[in-house]
């Protein structure tokens, strides 16, 4: 559904001055971080001076946000299915905002791997919290339990499997593309036998 110029406008509006007051700052404060005046703010946000390309770009960058983030009017397809691979039912959805990362909802039911040889590393990032049950982390030489509710964010490039611990977990996680890629195998298909 298209947005009228007006809509588009009173949106921006009401977005900087909702950012503006999520950060606890003033109008004063806001306008001194933009090197604007702050009677020229007021007057943005309240509507009575045009919105100008260059003074958003600006008042972004104050508010550590994107012009792209400021401006977004789509409301559409807020809504995401996942995609569902292998046996192990693992379900993944991809992040619009982020097209290189993915969420991936997966049940694991076997302990992590015995043999060192089968930890991986690779670049790229990993986090993910338990929904239920408990996981092990094993990472490098440390064998660390994760338990519902506790989240767990550490790097690729440490050689590192997860596991159940004392029965199935599940575990929703967040890969950047370079992990995905790392772990291509055990996302879409039953992880090979031990």
């Amino acid at each position: 559904m298209a947005q009228t110029t007006d809509d588009m406008d009173s949106l921006v509006r009401n977005r900087l001055r909702a950012l503006r007051v999520a950060q606890g700052w003033s109008l004063e404060e806001l306008a001194a971080r933009a090197n604007i005046s702050q009677s020229s703010l007021s007057r943005i946000e309240n509507g009575q001076r045009r919105l100008a390309l260059d003074q958003l770009v600006i008042l972004a960058k104050a508010l550590d946000t994107s012009l792209d983030q400021l401006v977004e009017a789509g409301t559409d397809n807020v809504v995401s299915n996942p995609t569902t691979s292998g046996s192990h039912e693992v379900r993944r959805w991809s992040i619009k905002a982020e097209p290189g990362m993915t969420v991936v909802r997966r049940r694991i039911t076997d302990p992590p791997p015995e043999s060192p040889a089968r930890l991986r590393a690779h670049p790229g990032r990993e986090w993910f919290v338990v929904l239920s049950g408990a996981a092990v982390l094993l990472l490098g030489s440390s064998r660390i339990r994760v338990e519902t509710n506790q989240a767990a964010e550490f790097p690729t490039m440490l050689p590192h499997a997860i596991g159940a611990e004392g029965g199935p977990c599940e575990i929703l996680g967040l890969f950047d593309r370079e992990a995905r890629r790392g772990h291509r195998d055990d996302l879409t298909a039953d992880p090979p036998p031990r």
